[in-house]
């Protein structure tokens, strides 16, 4: 937890207790709770939503497969075995 270990904790909580006072802290707790509980929610709702999109996005970029031309979507193949009879008769 951002490497602070349980002393560091121990004495930030002190300090927070002796500045706040005991009425105010449990209030201040609990606002921050429920605003990254909040926050929490919103980037969850926003990473769903990116997932969501993505592969739309991913679909829109790339063109469909018929309409490229069958030359330029093999131009290196190899010759078939029918294609070398083919020529061999000739």
């Amino acid at each position: 937890m951002f490497g602070i270990g349980m002393p560091e904790l121990i004495l930030i909580l002190g300090l927070a207790l002796i500045v706040l006072g005991p009425k105010k802290l449990p209030e201040i707790a609990r606002a921050l709770g429920k605003g990254l509980a909040e926050f929490r929610r919103a980037t969850d709702e926003l990473k769903d939503e990116l997932s969501r999109i993505e592969p739309e996005a991913d679909a829109a970029k790339t063109p469909p497969p018929e309409s490229q031309p069958a030359a330029a979507a093999a131009p290196h193949s190899e010759p078939t075995p029918a294609d070398e009879s083919e020529r061999k008769s000739r």
